[in-house]
């Protein structure tokens, strides 16, 4: 990992004093606009890291440019994040900005390496999409650049956040269930991969704590990977299969509706099946799968909404925006079978 850039490593470089190079890059007086100016270039070429709560960003000059930033995986997931990316690149161009692209790997999250778009402070400003770590966004955020995360959040960043109502989209589904009779109704996700999904949980609990049923803890699976052979395998070693499940995301729920029937059981009228998202697996299975949608078009409006106005207002408080779902229902949910 490169040395962090000081105030003092870029006077030795111009051989001025600290105090001329303070000066400039806090925007008060006491040096000329030529001097102030060749400190702030050579500033953005060394790769100096402003800190976040200055004033610094306001002595440099606009370059039209915003960067959309997220890990090598996220950018992997077309059917989700690849329509979020379209929509943030559409939208960003009809506010007259340009959209950088910046993938970050594996290599550059443990090193804490930033994208030389950043480093150099080419861009006004950042939509960081989904999670990469907190630790990076939190370097990422440390240069001073606006910033608005797109479906993350964290106790620990502090930075305006575009998100979906999972609570309320995870209760809203699982009530649907209950309303059709189901009271056995298991659950299965990731809950350690997403902050999302572990608010889907949440949804769960509340509409079962709501309706006064019973969770049973062996019906609730936290750790679900999503692979058709470990979900097979899960519900194969199952003693007892619940009636109806909720998916944290539709991938989670195409290979649950796929392991049910291979043991046999019919979708939905031995399990029904709801899922998350919306996405392109939802539709595909057999039969296409009840989900809760995400505005994903919103999520782009918004979070450039949100980027400009914190470029404009660097003081205001942070916000979290909660975008709403809608539940759809298809063919994988039925009420329970009457014995």
């Amino acid at each position: 990992m490169k040395p962090k850039v000081t105030m003092q490593n870029i006077a030795d470089e111009l051989k001025l004093s600290k105090n001329s190079v303070s000066q400039a890059l806090t925007g008060k007086d006491g040096v000329s606009e030529d001097t102030r100016k060749l400190i702030i270039e050579t500033a953005q070429r060394m790769g100096y890291i402003y800190s976040r709560g200055k004033k610094e960003m306001s002595n440099l000059p606009l370059s039209g440019k915003f960067a959309l930033i997220a890990s090598d995986f996220a950018f992997s997931m077309h059917s989700f994040f690849g329509q979020i990316y379209l929509s943030v690149e559409k939208e960003v161009k009809q506010q007259g900005y340009e959209l950088l692209i910046q993938s970050i790997g594996p290599d550059s999250v443990k090193e804490l390496l930033m994208p030389t778009i950043v480093q150099n402070r080419s861009v006004d400003g950042m939509i960081i999409l989904s999670h990469i770590t907190t630790d990076y966004i939190n370097a990422l955020l440390d240069t001073g650049i606006p910033a608005v995360l797109i479906d993350h959040h964290h106790p620990q960043i502090k930075a305006d956040c575009i998100l979906t109502n999972n609570r309320f989209g995870a209760y809203e589904a699982v009530s649907h269930l209950i309303e059709l009779g189901h009271k056995n109704i298991g659950f299965v996700g990731d809950i350690a991969f997403s902050p999302s999904y572990y608010e889907r949980l949440d949804g769960y609990r509340m509409a079962m704590y709501e309706y006064g049923l019973p969770i049973r803890e062996e019906w609730v699976h936290t750790s679900a990977i999503e692979d058709g052979s470990f979900i097979c395998s899960y519900i194969k070693g199952m003693r007892e299969q619940p009636t109806a499940w909720f998916c944290v995301n539709d991938g989670l729920g195409f290979f649950l509706n796929a392991a049910v029937q291979q043991q046999g059981l019919s979708v939905p009228e031995d399990v029904s099946i709801v899922s998350f998202d919306n996405g392109y697996l939802s539709r595909i299975s057999t039969p296409p799968s009840t989900t809760v949608e995400v505005d994903l078009k919103l999520y782009a409006v918004k979070a450039v909404e949100r980027l400009i106005e914190r470029i404009n207002c660097s003081d205001d408080p942070f916000t979290e925006l909660l975008l709403p779902t809608r539940l759809i229902v298809r063919g994988s949910t039925v009420g329970p079978r009457v014995v």
